[in-house]
């Protein structure tokens, strides 16, 4: 959420953004009902002042005139009581309206309307070569018996899965690598729930824009789709000391997502699922720019430092306006090599929202002079599970069937082959 007086002085410039974001912010509504607001406010104040001024009359007043008076106060209580609630309306429009103005973009975020206008900014490897016809991961992993996709959708329907046996052994390697890596880069580890309540993401910009992409529970929590979520909610309503470094996280979750909108694409295999775990790296810093850049590039390379343990070819995009979610500055998106494919996939965002997150969620802290400010928070993708199991199985394949481990994960694995050959 940005603030209201900086909405206010800064116009032109939100309404660019929301544009280059293509995302539609009615910001001349938003201050024609926060004049309203005001208005309401300074009616009210103006109410309450008589109020006070007729009750201290009424301490001296005697006879007729205290009787006059007293019918004024009623008078001024049936309107104050009616200003109250027009207020109260103008407030939940307000507060409607608040909840859909974007934040700005970087000015170095590329102009694009997709996830197809996002610009290259990196390339490590090159596309996995094979001296024979490659398979997809769906194939190998059903041949050997590490997934179960057809009993997988029986159980729990469209894009439901099974891990089996060595599959198992290889989504547990990963999560063991990543938990040693991420923190030996001083981030602090931590199991998060999935199941959140509305604050949570309303606080984090998911709601109320995307909530067709959530499972909710009868009792009106949601099953969050990122540890982001929790993480972040973690300090709500508090003032956190930022005095010596930033706060670092390395979260843990189970997550969910309904995939809306996502119908007929990637329907087959572990690229898109419904439900699967991940590593995210969250951190809130001091709310200068300057930091929030540092840190931004620091936790998408260090995924980046991850994926080349892995030694799977990759590129490095930065997204494009129209592939920025309402919350975020500058995003970028991480994509290995699917030789199924033929194509790079996204495995990692890595985001910085300024103090948009932190606005919403009230986590404030005290800079060097003893002032409140809200934090900026950033946040980035450490690996997901099943999903890195694609480029791990199609990159590493061999021509007898097998799947040579990558060298990095057999301590985890505890085998350099997985299926016949390696048993």
């Amino acid at each position: 959420m940005l603030d209201i007086h900086f909405i206010r002085e800064n116009a032109a410039l939100i309404k660019a953004g929301a544009a280059k974001k293509h995302m539609d912010a009615d910001i001349d509504g938003l201050l024609a009902v926060d004049d309203e607001r005001k208005r309401l406010r300074q009616e009210l104040d103006a109410k309450r002042a008589e109020q006070n001024r007729r009750s201290n009359e009424i301490q001296i007043a005697k006879g007729a005139e205290r009787e006059k008076i007293i019918e004024a106060m009623q008078h001024l209580k049936n309107g104050m009581a009616e200003s109250e609630e027009r207020l109260k309306n103008v407030m939940l429009e307000w507060q409607r309206l608040m909840l859909t103005v974007p934040n700005i973009p970087d000015m170095s975020v590329p102009d694009g309307a997709d996830d197809t206008d996002n610009v290259e900014i990196k390339k490590w490897g090159e596309p996995t070569a094979f001296d024979f016809a490659p398979k997809d991961h769906i194939e190998i992993m059903t041949a050997l018996d590490i997934a179960d996709f057809e009993r997988g959708a029986k159980v729990a329907g469209f894009r439901g899965y099974f891990l089996k046996g060595d599959g198992v052994l290889l989504a547990n390697a990963v999560w063991q690598l990543a938990l040693k890596h991420f923190s030996a880069k001083g981030l602090s580890p931590m199991s998060v729930p999935s199941l959140v309540r509305r604050e949570a993401f309303l606080g984090t910009g998911y709601l109320p824009q995307g909530e067709d992409d959530l499972y909710k529970t009868q009792d009106g929590e949601y099953l969050a789709g990122t540890a982001e979520v929790a993480t972040m909610a973690y300090y709500m309503n508090e003032t956190i000391d930022l005095s010596k470094h930033p706060v670092q996280f390395l979260s843990f979750s189970p997550c969910f997502r309904r995939e809306a909108g996502a119908h007929g694409k990637d329907v087959r295999g572990l690229i898109r699922v419904h439900e699967f775990f991940k590593w995210e790296q969250v951190v809130l810093c001091r709310a200068e720019h300057d930091e929030s850049v540092r840190v931004h590039e620091w936790l998408n390379r260090n995924t980046e430092e991850f994926i080349e343990l892995l030694r799977i070819p990759y590129h490095t995009v930065t997204n494009c306006g129209g592939d920025l979610g309402l919350g975020q500055v500058k995003k970028y998106d991480i994509e290995l090599w699917v030789p199924g494919e033929n194509t790079y996939r996204e495995i990692s965002s890595a985001s910085y929202f300024h103090d948009f997150q932190t606005r919403r969620l009230n986590i404030r802290y005290r800079d060097a002079e003893g002032n409140l400010k809200f934090a900026h928070s950033l946040n980035s993708t450490a690996i997901p599970t099943p999903r890195i199991l694609v480029s791990i199985i199609e990159n590493y394949q061999q021509a007898d069937g097998t799947i040579k481990v990558p060298e990095a994960l057999v301590p985890y694995v505890g085998k350099s082959v997985i299926g016949e050959a390696g048993r």
